[in-house]
Protein backbone atom coordinates (compact mmCIF):
# COMPACT_ATOMS: atom_id res chain seq x y z
CA UNK A 1 0.00 0.00 0.00
CA UNK A 2 0.99 3.34 -0.83
CA UNK A 3 4.03 2.79 -3.48
CA UNK A 4 5.84 5.70 -4.46
CA UNK A 5 4.04 7.90 -6.86
CA UNK A 6 5.96 10.41 -8.82
CA UNK A 7 3.52 13.41 -8.75
CA UNK A 8 3.69 16.32 -11.63
CA UNK A 9 3.47 18.64 -8.60
CA UNK A 10 4.16 19.22 -4.88
CA UNK A 11 0.74 20.44 -4.94
CA UNK A 12 -0.38 17.24 -6.61
CA UNK A 13 1.45 15.44 -4.01
CA UNK A 14 -0.49 16.87 -1.06
CA UNK A 15 -3.28 16.32 -2.49
CA UNK A 16 -2.84 12.85 -2.65
CA UNK A 17 -1.71 12.24 0.79
CA UNK A 18 -5.13 14.66 1.58
CA UNK A 19 -7.48 12.56 -0.02
CA UNK A 20 -5.85 9.57 1.06
CA UNK A 21 -5.90 10.75 4.70
CA UNK A 22 -9.43 12.01 4.06
CA UNK A 23 -10.21 8.35 3.14
CA UNK A 24 -8.59 6.82 6.34
CA UNK A 25 -10.72 9.01 8.38
CA UNK A 26 -14.05 7.82 6.85
CA UNK A 27 -12.86 4.22 7.13
CA UNK A 28 -12.19 4.87 10.48
CA UNK A 29 -15.66 6.47 11.51
CA UNK A 30 -17.44 3.28 9.65
CA UNK A 31 -15.54 0.94 11.23
CA UNK A 32 -17.03 1.89 14.50
CA UNK A 33 -20.22 2.50 13.58
CA UNK A 34 -20.41 -1.01 11.79
CA UNK A 35 -19.08 -2.38 14.77
CA UNK A 36 -21.84 -0.64 17.12
CA UNK A 37 -24.69 -2.07 14.41
CA UNK A 38 -22.90 -5.45 15.00
CA UNK A 39 -22.16 -5.58 18.50
CA UNK A 40 -25.80 -4.50 19.20
CA UNK A 41 -27.44 -7.61 17.52
CA UNK A 42 -24.77 -10.23 18.55
CA UNK A 43 -26.34 -8.86 22.14
CA UNK A 44 -29.81 -9.08 20.99
CA UNK A 45 -30.21 -5.29 22.16
CA UNK A 46 -32.01 -3.25 19.96
CA UNK A 47 -30.04 -2.12 17.19
CA UNK A 48 -32.04 1.00 15.96
CA UNK A 49 -29.88 3.50 17.98
CA UNK A 50 -26.52 2.29 16.35
CA UNK A 51 -28.25 1.72 13.03
CA UNK A 52 -29.40 5.81 13.26
CA UNK A 53 -26.55 7.26 13.89
CA UNK A 54 -24.71 4.63 10.94
CA UNK A 55 -27.09 5.85 8.66
CA UNK A 56 -26.88 9.34 9.77
CA UNK A 57 -23.48 9.69 9.10
CA UNK A 58 -23.62 7.81 5.91
CA UNK A 59 -26.59 10.69 5.03
CA UNK A 60 -24.03 13.65 5.83
CA UNK A 61 -20.41 12.16 5.13
CA UNK A 62 -20.30 9.01 2.95
CA UNK A 63 -23.12 9.40 0.14
CA UNK A 64 -22.36 13.14 -0.12
CA UNK A 65 -18.62 12.47 -0.62
CA UNK A 66 -19.47 9.89 -3.38
CA UNK A 67 -21.16 12.84 -5.23
CA UNK A 68 -18.43 15.02 -4.59
CA UNK A 69 -15.94 12.64 -6.12
CA UNK A 70 -18.16 11.88 -9.39
CA UNK A 71 -18.81 15.42 -9.91
CA UNK A 72 -15.03 16.45 -9.05
CA UNK A 73 -12.61 13.58 -9.46
CA UNK A 74 -13.80 10.96 -11.66
CA UNK A 75 -14.49 13.15 -15.09
CA UNK A 76 -10.74 13.46 -14.46
CA UNK A 77 -10.23 9.97 -15.02
CA UNK A 78 -12.98 8.46 -17.16
CA UNK A 79 -10.91 10.83 -19.89
CA UNK A 80 -7.86 8.74 -19.40
CA UNK A 81 -7.86 5.51 -21.26
CA UNK A 82 -5.79 3.79 -18.90
CA UNK A 83 -8.07 4.54 -16.04
CA UNK A 84 -11.72 4.83 -17.87
CA UNK A 85 -13.25 1.15 -17.07
CA UNK A 86 -12.26 1.51 -13.52
CA UNK A 87 -13.75 4.65 -12.75
CA UNK A 88 -17.05 3.10 -14.39
CA UNK A 89 -16.62 0.27 -12.01
CA UNK A 90 -16.72 3.05 -9.29
CA UNK A 91 -19.32 5.08 -10.04
CA UNK A 92 -21.21 1.56 -10.40
CA UNK A 93 -20.08 0.83 -6.84
CA UNK A 94 -21.22 3.90 -6.01
CA UNK A 95 -24.57 3.26 -6.77
CA UNK A 96 -24.08 -0.30 -4.47
CA UNK A 97 -23.32 1.84 -1.39
CA UNK A 98 -26.21 4.11 -1.78
CA UNK A 99 -28.43 0.74 -1.99
CA UNK A 100 -27.30 -0.47 0.78
CA UNK A 101 -27.63 2.64 3.23
CA UNK A 102 -31.00 2.44 1.82
CA UNK A 103 -31.42 -1.07 3.32
CA UNK A 104 -30.11 -0.02 6.29
CA UNK A 105 -33.27 2.29 6.98
CA UNK A 106 -35.92 -0.64 7.54
CA UNK A 107 -35.43 -4.50 8.14
CA UNK A 108 -35.37 -6.66 11.03
CA UNK A 109 -31.73 -7.26 12.94
CA UNK A 110 -30.23 -9.74 10.80
CA UNK A 111 -30.87 -8.21 7.36
CA UNK A 112 -29.54 -4.71 9.13
CA UNK A 113 -26.83 -6.40 10.88
CA UNK A 114 -25.97 -7.98 6.79
CA UNK A 115 -26.46 -4.90 5.18
CA UNK A 116 -24.20 -3.00 7.73
CA UNK A 117 -20.90 -5.48 7.00
CA UNK A 118 -21.79 -5.55 3.26
CA UNK A 119 -21.60 -1.70 3.55
CA UNK A 120 -18.21 -1.95 5.14
CA UNK A 121 -16.71 -4.38 2.73
CA UNK A 122 -17.89 -2.83 -0.48
CA UNK A 123 -16.57 0.58 1.10
CA UNK A 124 -13.05 -0.99 1.89
CA UNK A 125 -12.34 -2.29 -1.28
CA UNK A 126 -13.55 0.42 -3.10
CA UNK A 127 -11.34 3.01 -1.06
CA UNK A 128 -8.38 0.14 -1.80
CA UNK A 129 -9.32 0.77 -5.61
CA UNK A 130 -9.18 4.53 -5.28
CA UNK A 131 -6.40 5.15 -3.40
CA UNK A 132 -3.73 2.51 -5.00
CA UNK A 133 -5.50 2.44 -8.70
CA UNK A 134 -7.25 5.82 -9.11
CA UNK A 135 -5.68 8.39 -6.91
CA UNK A 136 -1.88 7.44 -8.59
CA UNK A 137 -2.64 7.59 -12.26
CA UNK A 138 -4.10 11.22 -11.67
CA UNK A 139 -0.94 12.15 -9.71
CA UNK A 140 1.38 11.40 -12.55
CA UNK A 141 -0.45 12.43 -15.21
CA UNK A 142 0.72 15.57 -16.67
CA UNK A 143 -2.64 16.92 -18.12
CA UNK A 144 -4.46 16.15 -14.95
CA UNK A 145 -4.04 18.73 -11.93
CA UNK A 146 -5.13 17.17 -8.83
CA UNK A 147 -4.99 20.00 -6.56
CA UNK A 148 -7.37 21.32 -8.37
CA UNK A 149 -10.00 18.51 -8.57
CA UNK A 150 -9.60 18.08 -4.83
CA UNK A 151 -10.56 22.02 -4.72
CA UNK A 152 -13.50 21.50 -7.36
CA UNK A 153 -14.82 18.56 -4.38
CA UNK A 154 -14.47 20.94 -1.24
CA UNK A 155 -16.64 23.19 -3.77
CA UNK A 156 -18.99 19.99 -4.71
CA UNK A 157 -19.27 19.34 -1.10
CA UNK A 158 -19.48 23.08 0.22
CA UNK A 159 -16.55 23.40 2.24
CA UNK A 160 -13.52 25.68 2.31
CA UNK A 161 -11.26 22.59 3.95
CA UNK A 162 -10.60 18.83 3.86
CA UNK A 163 -14.01 17.43 5.60
CA UNK A 164 -14.12 16.00 9.02
CA UNK A 165 -16.35 12.90 9.82
CA UNK A 166 -19.78 14.49 10.80
CA UNK A 167 -20.60 14.08 14.43
CA UNK A 168 -22.76 10.81 14.86
CA UNK A 169 -26.04 10.91 15.92
CA UNK A 170 -26.28 10.33 19.55
CA UNK A 171 -29.02 9.12 22.18
CA UNK A 172 -29.37 8.96 26.11
CA UNK A 173 -29.78 4.40 25.91
CA UNK A 174 -28.39 4.74 29.89
CA UNK A 175 -25.12 3.94 31.29
CA UNK A 176 -22.06 3.26 29.29
CA UNK A 177 -21.48 -0.21 28.88
CA UNK A 178 -17.53 -0.80 28.58
CA UNK A 179 -17.55 -4.04 27.29
CA UNK A 180 -19.98 -3.24 24.47
CA UNK A 181 -17.09 -0.82 23.11
CA UNK A 182 -15.90 -1.33 19.61
CA UNK A 183 -12.36 -1.99 18.94
CA UNK A 184 -9.93 -0.48 16.24
CA UNK A 185 -6.65 -2.55 16.10
CA UNK A 186 -4.09 0.54 14.18
CA UNK A 187 -1.54 -2.34 13.91
CA UNK A 188 -3.09 -3.42 11.17
CA UNK A 189 -3.50 0.33 9.82
CA UNK A 190 -0.88 1.31 7.18
CA UNK A 191 1.49 3.59 9.19
CA UNK A 192 0.81 6.55 6.89
CA UNK A 193 -2.85 6.79 7.33
CA UNK A 194 -2.71 5.20 10.96
CA UNK A 195 -3.25 8.23 12.76
CA UNK A 196 -6.20 9.47 10.35
CA UNK A 197 -7.87 6.55 10.84
CA UNK A 198 -7.88 6.60 14.51
CA UNK A 199 -9.36 10.41 14.41
CA UNK A 200 -11.80 9.19 11.79
CA UNK A 201 -12.74 6.36 14.43
CA UNK A 202 -12.83 8.74 17.81
CA UNK A 203 -15.00 10.86 15.48
CA UNK A 204 -17.65 8.33 15.41
CA UNK A 205 -18.02 8.08 19.06
CA UNK A 206 -21.13 9.42 20.62
CA UNK A 207 -21.05 10.95 23.84
CA UNK A 208 -20.97 8.77 26.64
CA UNK A 209 -19.46 5.39 24.36
CA UNK A 210 -16.28 4.42 23.67
CA UNK A 211 -13.64 2.73 21.90
CA UNK A 212 -10.71 0.80 23.02
CA UNK A 213 -7.68 1.17 20.60
CA UNK A 214 -5.07 -1.55 20.41
CA UNK A 215 -1.83 0.17 19.22
CA UNK A 216 1.69 -1.56 18.81
CA UNK A 217 3.32 0.92 21.21
CA UNK A 218 2.36 3.31 23.86
CA UNK A 219 0.43 6.12 21.85
CA UNK A 220 1.73 8.72 23.60
CA UNK A 221 2.51 11.52 20.93
CA UNK A 222 -1.20 10.60 19.59
CA UNK A 223 -2.84 10.94 22.98
CA UNK A 224 -1.35 14.69 22.60
CA UNK A 225 -2.99 14.91 19.11
CA UNK A 226 -6.28 13.70 20.40
CA UNK A 227 -6.01 16.45 22.86
CA UNK A 228 -5.17 19.19 20.67
CA UNK A 229 -7.44 18.58 18.23
CA UNK A 230 -10.33 17.85 20.52
CA UNK A 231 -9.31 19.19 23.58
CA UNK A 232 -10.78 17.42 26.94
CA UNK A 233 -13.28 15.40 24.76
CA UNK A 234 -12.08 11.88 25.88
CA UNK A 235 -11.51 9.98 29.11
CA UNK A 236 -8.20 7.34 28.44
CA UNK A 237 -7.86 4.73 30.54
CA UNK A 238 -5.11 2.19 29.98
CA UNK A 239 -6.67 -1.78 29.81
CA UNK A 240 -3.25 -3.06 28.81
CA UNK A 241 0.42 -1.83 28.83
CA UNK A 242 2.35 -4.13 26.24
CA UNK A 243 4.35 -5.74 25.40
CA UNK A 244 3.65 -6.75 22.52
CA UNK A 245 0.40 -4.54 22.62
CA UNK A 246 -1.19 -1.60 24.48
CA UNK A 247 -4.96 -1.14 24.74
CA UNK A 248 -6.69 2.20 25.79
CA UNK A 249 -10.82 2.67 26.17
CA UNK A 250 -11.58 6.46 25.28
CA UNK A 251 -14.68 7.21 26.47
CA UNK A 252 -16.30 10.75 25.02
CA UNK A 253 -17.72 12.62 27.54
CA UNK A 254 -21.09 13.79 27.84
Amino acid sequence: MNALVISTTSADADALEAVRAHHAQLAGALTVLVSAVLDAVRAGHDPTPPRAALVDWCDADLLPHARAEEAALYPAGLALPRTRALVEAMVAEHQVLADLVTRLRAGDAVQVAGAATALQVVFDSHLEKENERLLPVLAEAPEVALADLLHGMHEALGEDAHPEAAPAHSCSCGEHDPAGDPELDARVVPHAIRHATIFGALDAVRPGTGLVLVAPHDPLPLLAQIERRDPGAFAVDYLERGPEAWRLRFLRRP
